[in-house]
């Protein structure tokens, strides 16, 4: 077997990943600066240093491809943040707590990652385009805050609360939270982490 097949991944060398992970970084830079609907092939290539759009091409099959691995790669990225915090936490009530925190500080630190999610998820709404890792993903990080409030429950840390309706009522506020920060610029995301992770302390603490 020859050097190049053993280092294949998938069907792709490490220098096709290599090359796809350009795109994507750039691809990411390209639609926090310049918004979702004025992204171009044109505009990422340039980014990423490619002598032409064809470059991506060969990578991607379209726009849709290109997308949904911008999107899989960013909330990738923001569950080896987040996960980490919550796996070090003893208690399931610490875990909530790194969740909400996490989630806020990761927006704080990756502003770009951030920007692009939102900006291909928002400029994808209105049509059934909607990239499906962010639809696999967005499932998954649910799941995940269910078992969390289940065990915690099992485990009398929680309140009597329906685990993934209060699930989805967690991850709504920390959406809409990237939203309200999109729209308004200086938002001290770590308080806004701190209050929340607070306000669904008190809603979910047994005995309430």
């Amino acid at each position: 077997m020859s050097a190049k097949r053993a280092s294949e991944q998938g069907g792709r060398t490490f220098t096709e990943e290599a090359r796809r992970a350009q795109i994507v970084r750039a691809a990411i830079d390209t639609v926090a600066e310049h918004g979702y609907p004025n992204t171009s092939f044109s505009k990422i290539a340039q980014r990423a240093g490619l002598s032409s759009t064809g470059m991506i091409s060969y990578y991607f099959a379209g726009k849709a491809e290109l997308f949904d691995e911008v999107v899989s790669t960013v909330l990738r990225a923001a569950e080896e943040f987040v996960g980490p915090r919550m796996r070090h936490e003893p208690t399931y009530r610490g875990r909530l707590r790194a969740y909400i925190e996490s989630n806020l500080d990761f927006m704080a630190k990756y502003p770009g990652h951030t920007l692009a999610l939102a900006e291909i998820i928002i400029g994808t709404r209105d049509r059934d385009t909607v990239p499906v890792g962010a639809i696999n993903q967005a499932t998954a990080s649910i799941d995940a805050l269910v078992d969390c409030l289940d065990k915690g429950l099992a485990a009398g840390e929680f309140a009597d609360v329906e685990p993934r309706v209060m699930a989805v009522a967690i991850r709504g506020a920390i959406d809409n939270t990237l939203r309200h920060h999109m729209l308004t610029p200086g938002v001290d995301l770590e308080s806004y982490g701190s209050k929340l992770a607070d306000l669904f302390d008190r809603a979910t603490r047994a005995g309430s």
